[in-house]
């Protein structure tokens, strides 16, 4: 057994995207070797709805799945499948964009905008597979207290507690951490797989080195197979993310993802002369 080590660390930069939504893009098209499958990590965190009220009108995606999760905030959503309605605190929107879809997320003015989306690589063989939309509400999501720690499954499985998804094409853990001050927790993961945690609040100690890393940066671990994390005189919250890698090529072109740049411009000239949807 191997204690997983801190192996980066990524605090990204601050970005504008849809029609004018600010942001933090942790990850994004230089840390795709590292991070794979994860393509992109966007995190949103603001008191002042100005900040995103513009929204993301509609646009496209093919050959990803894109995970949106809020702790607080309301986004209103809607799909070319038809799907509409509310992402809202605690709930998770995972949509499978697979041969192609259209979308769009207008976030709603809140106290607080708070969570963050992550892009899913889908394997090659997948890529236009039939879209899915699933709406994952916070009463869907199973948590286990552990002492001073709370542990929400938004994908896979905890202690014999399993999410209502863990992924079709990519099986991915999902977890939302929190621990109090002066507490410690142990999670056993697959050594093939890459993980990463982002850190939303507080700060802690991760792997066997006394290093302290604070919030509002994503951490990525060596091989091993244990995940290690401590707190001392803070608590801290963070999003713990785990899959296989896919080692495959990568063709990236704004909203869309495939494995060759002639598969890329075709799906963008698919865009051009309607046809991009397949489904129904």
């Amino acid at each position: 057994m191997a204690i997983k080590e801190v192996k980066k660390v990524v605090t990204g930069s601050r970005a504008v995207d849809g029609a004018g939504v600010k942001l933090v893009r942790v990850l994004g098209h230089n840390d795709v070797e590292d991070f794979d499958p994860f393509l992109m990590f966007d995190a949103f965190d603001s008191v002042n709805p100005e900040d995103y009220i513009k929204g993301f009108p509609w646009h496209p995606h093919r050959g990803i799945e894109t995970i949106t999760y809020l702790i607080n905030g309301n986004i209103e959503h809607g799909d070319s499948l038809g799907n509409k309605g509310s992402i809202l605190d605690g709930c998770c929107q995972w949509m499978t964009a697979g041969s192609g879809i259209m979308h769009q997320e207008m976030p709603k003015a809140s106290d607080r905008m708070l969570g963050a989306q992550l892009w899913l690589n889908m394997p090659k063989e997948f890529k236009m597979a039939e879209p899915k939309y699933c709406d994952i509400t916070d009463g869907m999501v199973p948590t286990v207290v552990e002492g001073d720690n709370t542990i929400k499954v938004i994908s896979g499985n905890y202690k014999d507690k399993t999410s209502s998804v863990y992924g079709d094409y990519v099986k991915m853990t999902y977890l939302d951490v929190q621990m109090k001050n002066n507490s410690e927790w142990e999670f056993n993961v697959n050594p093939e797989d890459t993980v990463f945690i982002y850190i939303v609040e507080g700060e802690g100690f991760f792997g066997s080195l006394n290093t302290k890393y604070k919030s509002k940066r994503a951490v990525l671990f060596s091989e091993g197979d244990i995940f290690k994390a401590k707190t001392e005189d803070s608590e801290i919250r963070f999003f713990l993310y785990a899959a296989k890698p896919l080692k495959e090529p990568i063709a990236w072109g704004g909203p869309i993802v495939m494995n060759t740049k002639e598969e890329l411009n075709h799906a963008f000239s698919e865009l051009r002369d309607g046809t991009f949807i397949k489904h129904k």
